[in-house]
Order: structure tokens, then sequence, then C-alpha cells
């Protein structure tokens, strides 16, 4: 093996790597509504968490991204302790979909149809398909499905050429006694452990294992505890990633570590004992691409078998190893994790649930201050201004995450999505800011002396009721993504704009009466003011949640057809007129 073959197999393995990147992103890409859906379904079982570790593990192809991924679920809150563990357990199965795929460039036959199985006869038509669907479409959708199909390609020619460089070695005495070496079961498992950790990708190892075994010279004997050590080494990205996480999340990347060293050490040593009791001939054989993906899913799916049962013994384990910190919070966690980033769709799940926070601390904080106005307490308006300063928290953090996140290659419904989140949290942002204005309408009330008057209260009782309804339907448009809830919003901010200034013209009216004092005036402008445009905001939300359903993002036009062109408009109209009458 010379110099030019070294730099065939570097530049082969370059391209191994790149191609198993693309391709997982792209993957991701193109399922990640799947993936959020699969998400949602981890709290049913210890089969359930198992199966969706496999599932997108197999899409993303890399147990080390889904067991990050794991790490800021849990870092964020969207997933405990126990439900992480059998997730994980299931990405180290699900890992081994790569070999089998690699395992495909071993096919050799004189028959046609099977030569069409091997990856060199269809790779390069994928490769074909794949270029004109990402240069000549323009769905985000076949683009992506393009570079899935050109990343696998670039994939599998990439393992080609490492194994094209690597053929003269068979001859080699020299390799022949390295492998020889790595019969030593500590040694091979040593070897696996820092080849996966140095490159962060255990189906990266195990696709160069198999490059390398296509010389012939790597025997069962030496690939059984290179592939178990592999198991360990994909340990490393798990572990990095939990540095600055919380103590579950810390907890989340031990499982990984403990699950991988305990199923090796107990493997190891069951394979330590056969050997040297039995010594079976099948550990001098040459292994072969096939043989090593069976060796990967057997070691794999004994490792789970092994420790699934005993996942409640493994939670205890880890959280004696990171015990938590006498008098700290077990259960802190950060609003929204930067590990997910590498995964948008799921990245995007976390920002829902988020900004599902942020709505109903907004709405909380509102509705307290409708209250305030009749009621003023201290406690009340403490409680007010914390909600107020919790939606500050989160617009803040959500729109710094979001703006990071549509920078990032993301779909058109995801982006489509985030846009939709960055123009709603800043409604229900100013919404909770309005809730806070009511209630210093109300501390002046209460510091002054004021009081409205009869009329006005029972007025304040008509419109108050009306907003508190329209911000129901307009969270619960939102939250449920309720279009005809988002249709009632409309007519009933059109009743409260009604409202308001028959109000301000029955103030008026009473102003010249007498009857009520111009300092009382501006605080019941103020207060009709700050219903009127949370009324607004609600619109705006409403709005929003119906164009992203159409796919149209122009607001005021969608609003502006809705109240000129529907009958449903005109007669909810009516009915809302007639519900929040000012007549007695």
């Amino acid at each position: 093996m010379d110099v030019f073959n070294v730099l065939t197999m570097i530049g082969g393995l370059c391209l191994f790597l790149f191609g198993m990147n693309i391709m997982g992103q792209s993957l991701e890409r193109r399922a990640g509504g799947k993936l959020r859906s699969i998400l949602g379904k981890l709290t049913t079982g210890k089969a359930v968490g198992v199966m969706t570790g496999l599932g997108v593990t197999a899409v993303i192809q890399s147990s080390s991204a889904t067991t990050v991924m794991v790490v800021g679920f849990v870092n964020s809150g969207l997933m405990n302790l126990k439900q992480a563990i059998n997730v994980i357990m299931g990405a180290n199965i699900g890992t081994t979909v790569t070999a089998w795929i690699l395992s495909l460039a071993g096919i050799e036959s004189d028959n046609m149809f099977v030569k069409l199985l091997k990856p060199s006869s269809f790779t390069p038509v994928l490769a074909l398909i794949g270029i004109v669907l990402y240069m000549f479409c323009k769905s985000s959708k076949k683009k992506d499905s393009g570079m899935i199909l050109l990343g696998f390609a670039t994939l599998m020619f990439g393992m080609e050429s490492m194994s094209g460089a690597v053929a003269g070695l068979s001859n080699a005495p020299a390799f022949k006694n390295l492998f020889i070496l790595f019969t030593n079961p500590v040694l091979g498992a040593l070897a696996g452990a820092i080849l996966t950790a140095v490159i962060q990708s255990s189906s990266a190892s195990v696709g160069i294992l198999q490059a390398l075994a296509a010389t012939g010279q790597v025997s069962y004997g030496a690939a059984v505890p290179i592939i178990m050590g592999q198991n360990i080494g994909t340990c490393a990205t798990a572990m990095i990633s939990s540095v600055g996480a919380n103590k579950n999340a810390k907890r989340a990347a031990m499982v990984h570590l403990a699950f991988n060293v305990i199923g090796a050490a107990i493997w190891l040593s069951a394979f330590c004992i056969i050997k040297e009791i039995f010594n079976p001939s099948i550990l001098n054989d040459p292994t072969s691409l096939f043989g090593i993906a069976v060796v990967h899913s057997v070691f794999n799916l004994l490792c789970t078998a092994i420790m699934l049962p005993a996942t409640e013994l493994l939670e205890r384990l880890v959280n004696r190893l990171i015990p938590v910190s006498r008098g700290s919070d077990p259960e802190e966690t950060t609003e929204i994790d930067e590990r997910l980033l590498a995964t948008p769709s799921i990245a995007l799940e976390r920002c829902y649930e988020v900004a599902a926070d942020l709505a109903l601390a907004a709405a909380d904080a509102l509705k307290e201050s409708l209250l305030s106005i009749d009621g003023y307490s201290e406690s009340l308006a403490r409680s007010i201004r914390k909600k107020e300063e919790l939606t500050d928290r989160y617009e803040d953090v959500l729109s710094t995450y979001l703006v990071r996140l549509s920078a990032k290659r993301i779909s058109e419904a995801d982006s489509a999505e985030a846009t939709k989140l960055l123009k709603i949290i800043g409604d229900f942002e100013r919404i909770a800011d309005h809730g806070v204005n009511l209630l210093e309408s109300a501390e002046e009330i209460e510091n002054k002396g004021m009081s409205l008057t009869r009329e006005a209260k029972d007025e304040y009782i008509v419109i108050s009721s009306a907003v508190s309804e329209i911000l129901d339907g307009s969270v619960e448009a939102f939250l449920k993504n309720d279009l005809k809830a988002a249709e009632n919003v409309e007519p009933l901010e059109q009743v409260i704009d009604y409202l308001k200034e028959k109000m301000r013209t029955n103030h008026i009216l009473r102003l010249q009466e007498g009857a009520c004092s111009i300092k009382n005036g501006f605080v019941w402008s103020d207060i009709l003011t700050d219903l009127e445009r949370t009324a607004d905001h609600c619109s705006n939300i409403a709005g929003c949640v119906t164009d992203i359903a159409n796919n149209n993002m122009n607001i005021h036009e969608s609003l502006r057809e809705f109240r000129n062109d529907s009958a449903e408009f005109k007669t909810k109209f009516k009915e809302y007129m007639a519900k929040y009458s000012l007549e007695v």
C-alpha cells in the first residue's frame, strides 16, 4: 500500500462521512413532521420508547445524534429520565441499519438481478435522480429527497473508495498481524472505542471496519471486540453534549455510557469465556461486510434484551452516580436547549411548548388584571407583574431561538411555522403588557380613592366579559390550531371596537351631565383603550393561525376578505352584538 492508496483511503473516508452527514440531515428535514409526531408517543411505555429510539436513529442514521437529542429533551423537560433510558436503548439498535445498508456492497454473484442489488450498480442511478431533483425542482421536499439520494450515493462511493484503497493490504503481513493483535478482546474493544470517540459516530466506525473487512484479513475474533468497543466510544458525543446541562440531562448521558459499558462488559466476558473454553473455529474465519452487520445487530439486540428489564436499576445507578446537590432543584430545566438546534423539527416542537406557556401566562395576566379593576389587592398585583415578567422572558428567549432556527436549512413547512410563532408570541407578550396597564389603572383608582360610576361599572362588566371570551378564543385557536375558534375571534373583535366607541360616547354624555369627573374620565379612557388593543392582538393571533392554514401570510388582507365576503362573519357579529348589548 503506497502513499497514493493512503490518499485515496483518506478521500474515501471523507466522502463516506460527508455523505452520511448530509443524508442524515436531509432525512431529518424530510421527515420533520413525522419526528414530531413520534415525539408525542414517547410516554406510552418501554416498548414504544425503544421503537421510537430505533425509528428516529434509523431515520437520521446516528445513535450519537439521537442520544444528544435525548439529552436536550431531558434538559428541556420534554422527557423524563425513565423515558430517555428506553429511547437510548432503541437508538443502539437503530444504528445497526447503516451496517446493513453498507453490507450490500459485499454482494457477489453472476446473476443479473442479484448484481442489481449491489450499490455500485444502482448508486449511479440514484445519484442521477438526486441531482435532477436537487437542481431542477423548486419544492424544498423534492430538493431534500434529492439530497438524500446524493448523500447516499456519496456515502457508497466513499465506501467503495476506502475498500479499493485498502484492498492491497490483503497480502500485507503487518496488516494481518495488527488484526491478530486485536483478537485480544481488551485491545480490540479499546481500539473500537477510541476510533468511534474520535469520529463521533458508531455507524461510521462500523462502516470503516466493513471496508477493512473487504481485505479478508479481519477475523470474527478481532471484529467482535472492536464492535463492542465501538458501542462504548459512541458515548463520547453525548457526554460532551451534557456539559453545562442540568442534573437530569447529565444522567441521561450517563445512562447511555452505563448501558453500553455494562452491556459490553457482560458480553465481552461471555465472549472471552466461550473463546477460552470452546475456541470455536468461526473466530478464526475472515469476516465479511454482511458478517459485521450481523454481529453489530446481534450484539445490540442482546444488550437491550439484558438491560431493558433492568431500567429501574439503571435509573437508580445513575442517580447514585450523579446525586442531587443539597439545596438544588432536581427538576430545574432550561426553557429551550441549544442541542435541539441539531434537529430543527424537534427544536420547533419545543418552541411550541414554550410558546404555549407564554400564551397561558399572558392570558392569566390579562384575566387577573380584569379582576383588579373592581377587586384590587397587593397579592393580585404581584401575580400579574410576575406573569408579565415571565412572558417577557419567554418572548425574548423564543425570538432569539427562532431567529437562529430560521437561519438553518429547514423545510418550507417548518419555516412557515417558525414565522407564525414569531408573529404570535409578540402579540401574546403585548397582551400581558396591557394586563399591567390595566393593573396600573386599578392602582390609580385604589391609591387616589377614586371610583367608577354605576353606569361605567355596568359597561365594564359587559366589555370585560367580551374581552375574556375573545382571549379564550385566540388562545384555543393557537394551542389547538382550531380554525373554527379563530374564525369566531374577528366578529367579536368588531363588537368590542363598537363597545369601546359607544362607551366613550356615553362617558362624554356623563361628563356633560356632571355625573363623572374629568379625572375619572382619564382612567376610564385608558381602561377602554387597553381592552380594545387586547382584542386587536387577539385578532392578529387568530388571523395568523388562519393564514398559516391557508398558506397565506397577509393577515390584514385575509381579515378584510373575511369581514366583507363571509356570511358566517355577519351571523356571528349579530350574535355577539346581542350577547354583549349595552341596552338594559
